[in-house]
């Protein structure tokens, strides 16, 4: 039994070890699309809403980009459907009663530099997706579209964007 729970102890150590090193040097491909949500400020009700227009664009990006075979279908896929978002992203704020006001921008928009659980993301331009809710000025949500590391198993799990890469990065190395 002693032996057993040993065994275990270090197949764990070992898993969290390898898991935290692969994470560690992971980059976001360059052809990678990205989402952000930008809310209007860091109040309560104001990152409420900005969590509302995550879940359901969670689903619409899922639905719109489940067959996406590349970066290029992917974006064309979302310029096409650029009206569909957007009234989505209208269709949740009206049903929440929120008079601010919104933007969906599609193009090459800056993100900040941000390191989260040991992965640095650098900062500059990249291809995404923004809604943009009242003035803009509240801490961020984002994650990557296509690939598709985040879309809708991150309903549940705000880190599925790790939980995706590693899953895949071990997929690699142990076939």
């Amino acid at each position: 039994m002693k032996k057993c729970a040993i065994l275990l102890m270090v197949i764990s150590l070992f898993y969290i070890f390898i898991s935290n090193s692969m994470a560690k040097s992971l980059t976001i491909p360059n052809d990678a699309l990205r989402i952000r949500i930008i809310p209007n400020s860091n109040s309560d009700y104001d990152q409420f809403i900005k969590r509302k227009v995550r879940d359901n664009l969670e689903i619409t990006m899922y639905d719109l980009l489940k067959n996406a075979k590349s970066s290029e279908e992917a974006r064309q896929i979302i310029l096409d459907n650029l009206y569909l978002i957007d009234k989505d992203v209208e269709n949740i704020l009206n049903g929440e009663k929120y008079d601010l006001g919104y933007k969906v921008n599609y193009g090459y928009n800056y993100f900040p530099m941000k390191e989260y659980k040991g992965v640095k993301y650098e900062e500059g331009y990249y291809e995404s997706l923004i809604v943009t809710l009242g003035r803009g000025e509240g801490d961020n949500w984002w994650c990557v579209l296509f690939p598709p590391l985040c879309l809708i198993e991150a309903s549940e799990n705000d880190d599925i964007e790790y939980k995706s890469i590693v899953s895949e990065i071990l997929e690699k190395y142990l076939s």
